[in-house]
């Protein structure tokens, strides 16, 4: 019997490689947008790749967690993972790094699945809520990895040799903890066989909805914090992913503190509240856009996006009779539409406006999280105490 402590260094083990290798992908995006001559719009072409294939990947998630066990998916999926950014590292034309990252998006909600099940039944075990902290450890390495993508910039590393330093980083984290898993009893109910698309219960759909606006405002910020501070404020190019570092190192902050303030002020107050800052900090940005003010502007988003992901989970775990990993997989699949039209239109809007209506657009969009929280309140309350 694996021990949980042992379960949780595991689980944050590896949910810290899927946050490296992901901020990995997405610091050095500027250098391919420069490699390839990419207006916005074709940028946005290119990056529609990653959240359609995390689409695609949803349904096969779940029917392999189901039929495989977590641990299994996690394993495979993984080490395929931290091949695949090799692979986007050494790509040659917008084609091919189009088809490898829709397969890296496919291979990331591989493992956001698998890895979220795995980690909502270890937090049942402890009787507590622990994912936040285990989603801050994804966003510490997003932080990490941006800082590194800088550090790569300035050392005038092409993103393949980038790619292959986390490569073998990420081998050496799957052998170290590859024994911390366990494995769920199997589940042979006629309710989860099979590739499952069910239709969600209001209650699930309510939460796929506000994840929908947080995953869209996440999409933004993941692929066009760099664009931004490379077109809008023009920052050096050594300053350009200080954007995205603040963004991530926020977010990262915000995850560790989010069951402590879930658990003081409220699940529902914390989601409202999450809203109201993405939407001040990007009407900040938008309006003085200085290196300064976009870093802050930045750094509030980070912290409005920070728990409206895990919170959503753990509300969709313990509000539906349904396997845990059956319920994420819903959740997301509706979540997973925000971050599949989030980045491409910012691209199409830019591409006919500017950068700054785009982020205008996300900014009404991160308060829509408040507006949907505020009109589901009372039935998320009924629907958990029940």
């Amino acid at each position: 019997m694996v021990q949980l402590k042992t379960r949780r260094i595991s689980a944050g083990a590896f949910f810290f490689l899927t946050g490296l290798c992901f901020s990995s992908w997405a610091s050095r995006i500027p250098d391919f947008q420069q490699k390839f001559g990419l207006s916005e719009g074709q940028l946005g072409s290119v990056l529609l790749g990653l959240p359609l294939g995390s689409l695609l990947a949803l349904p096969l998630a779940t029917w392999a967690v189901i039929k495989f066990g977590s641990k299994s998916v996690i394993m495979v999926g993984l080490s395929l993972y931290i091949f695949v950014l090799v692979g986007i590292g050494i790509s040659m034309d917008a084609f091919f790094l189009t088809i490898m990252v829709f397969i890296f998006g496919m291979l990331g909600n591989m493992m956001n699945i698998s890895l979220n099940t795995q980690a909502l039944n270890l937090e049942k075990d402890y009787g507590r809520n622990i994912l936040g902290s285990l989603h801050g450890l994804w966003s510490l390495a997003g932080f990490a990895g941006a800082g590194v993508g800088g550090l790569m910039v300035y050392l005038s590393l092409s993103p393949f040799q980038h790619y292959t330093i986390i490569f073998l980083f990420g081998i050496i984290v799957v052998f170290s903890f590859r024994n911390g898993f366990v494995q769920e009893e199997k589940d042979n109910s006629s309710s989860v066989k099979g590739m499952v698309w069910k239709k969600p219960d209001p209650t699930l759909l309510k939460l796929g909805m506000i994840g929908f606006c947080g995953m869209m405002c996440e999409g933004c910020m993941f692929d066009w914090s760099g664009v931004y501070m490379n077109k809008v404020v023009q920052a050096p190019a050594y300053l350009v992913p200080t954007g995205y570092i603040s963004y991530m190192g926020a977010m990262a902050l915000g995850r560790f503190a989010a069951d402590k303030l879930a658990h003081r002020f409220g699940m529902m107050n914390v989601l409202q509240g999450s809203g109201v800052l993405i939407f001040t900090g990007l009407i900040l940005s938008i309006a003085f856009a200085q290196v300064g003010v976009v870093i802050l502007g930045f750094l509030m988003v980070g912290l409005g996006t920070a728990a409206i992901v895990p919170l959503c989970f753990s509300l969709a775990a313990n509000a539906t009779s349904l396997p845990t990993g059956m319920a994420i997989a819903m959740v997301s699949t509706i979540s997973f539409f925000g971050f599949l039209l989030g980045p491409p239109l910012i691209g199409f809007i830019a591409e006919w406006t500017d950068l700054k209506m785009s982020f205008a657009l996300m900014s009404f969009v991160g308060l829509m999280v408040t507006f949907l929280v505020w009109i589901s309140k009372k039935s998320f309350a009924l629907k958990i105490a029940s």
